[in-house]
């Protein structure tokens, strides 16, 4: 089925792309119309991807040939120096055309975005600082000549959620280090030339603050993947299962510094947000669908359906919604700073619940007042429907978790006592 269509609608995305009335910079308007070159033809390779389960090569393809596989590194050291803001409006419009290829780049530039300049408003030692400007350019130089770093963070625990050390340990060994564990539902697996994996180091009494951000070569030796991949929606991403069996890797390969990561996670909370986006961009397409759809503005739709107060009344109802996520969006996604305060911690959560539960709540709509037809796998929206509703379900913050949180943050202040419930 032709995707043309979405040459015109993308616009109307535009209409959203605001930060307090502010229109969008120079270079996040050049950065979203180079998406918009490709958006299409990755929008129509998406049927297959689905399909097939099979992760979208050629739209990385793209990524690289445009550049964006450095979008996050500094400019200092060659990349187009993308600011988080900038990531994140230009991950929701990848996420427009297809929510697989936006899902698996977030895992990709995040490892830049966590390991470049916020890394060094932290706390760091001279020689941490030291060592670790020496490592993200190797790093960084991987990434500009094409290398595909991949992000795996699920281990079957609470460790993803911040609730306890990684199971997946990293050992101290002849000046470098040996992992042993596994990762599930690690995103782009075997597609991956590097695995930014966090990992606890082996010592006694670890916890969270021993907690490591190391990337693993593809090809080194006692990794492994295993498993199927035969999901309900983003199944372009290949989140298969890793194991790690004495692998070793070298000093260098640190993608932050030893013991940083947690500070990290304490003081810049919005660096969890970076899979937002995607979905921000699937409820966009969806109501899009829609109102395309109603319109017969779309190939295979011949019968206008916009004349009845019913669609009317629903297409009012998603644009309320989506604006509604829309808002808070772009207001979280201003306040990225090291110590944010409490409302703007507050702020991030409720962001991120109310773009993943938008997103699947339009695109539930979209079904309902398209009609049957639309249900077909010729048409997009059937994929936007199971791939939005995958949202609440990622890590590190789920629905239930930014709900828990949010509940918690809201009725204690900081420091508090919490009581036990009867």
């Amino acid at each position: 089925m032709s995707s043309d269509y979405l040459r015109t609608y993308a616009q109307s995305a535009d209409a959203n792309a605001l930060a307090d009335a502010a229109p969008l910079t120079a270079l996040q308007k050049k950065l979203i119309a180079q998406v918009d070159e490709r958006g299409v033809a990755w929008a129509e390779r998406a049927f297959k991807h689905d399909r097939d389960a099979s992760f979208p090569t050629e739209n990385f393809k793209d990524l690289k040939d445009m550049g964006f596989l450095g979008l996050c590194v500094p400019e200092r050291l060659g990349g187009m120096g993308a600011d988080y803001r900038t990531y994140m409006l230009v991950a929701s419009r990848i996420g427009y055309y297809c929510g697989s290829t936006a899902n698996t780049f977030n895992m990709h530039n995040a490892n830049a975005l966590w390991s470049a300049d916020m890394i060094d408003k932290l706390d760091l030692t001279p020689e941490q600082r030291a060592s670790h400007e020496h490592n993200r350019q190797v790093h960084y130089a991987n990434m500009l000549s094409g290398k595909i770093y991949a992000q795996p963070f699920s281990e079957g625990s609470g460790a993803a959620a911040g609730r306890h050390p990684f199971g997946t340990m990293a050992t101290r060994r002849d000046g470098g280090w040996v992992l042993n564990g596994k990762k599930i539902f690690a995103s782009l697996a075997g597609s991956a030339d590097y695995y930014g994996v966090l990992c606890t180091e082996d010592v006694d009494n670890a916890s969270m603050a021993n907690t490591m951000f190391m990337a693993v070569p593809a090809t080194a030796p006692g990794l492994s993947i295993t498993g199927d991949w035969d999901p309900l929606g983003m199944r372009g991403t290949v989140s298969r299962t890793l194991l790690f069996k004495d692998v070793h890797i070298a000093d260098d390969a640190a993608l932050m510094p030893r013991g940083i990561y947690a500070q990290a996670a304490s003081r810049y909370p919005h660096m969890f947000m970076t899979l937002t986006p995607t979905y921000m961009g699937i409820a966009q397409a969806a109501y899009d669908f829609a109102v395309a759809y109603l319109r017969a503005d779309m190939d295979g739709v011949g019968v206008k359906r916009r004349m009845y107060p019913t669609k009317q009344i629903a297409i009012a109802e998603m644009y309320v919604k989506l604006q509604q996520a829309w808002a808070l969006f772009h207001r979280a996604t201003s306040e990225f700073k090291l110590d944010p305060s409490r409302s703007e911690r507050m702020r991030a959560l409720a962001t991120q619940y109310t773009v993943m539960d938008t997103a699947a709540d339009i695109a539930s709509a979209a079904v309902k007042v398209c009609g049957g037809q639309a249900m077909l796998k010729t048409f997009a929206l059937e994929r936007l429907f199971r791939d939005s509703r995958c949202g609440a379900l990622m890590l590190p913050w789920t629905a239930e978790i930014c709900l828990d949180r949010l509940g918690k943050g809201l009725l204690y202040n900081e420091g508090e006592p919490r009581e036990e419930a009867s």
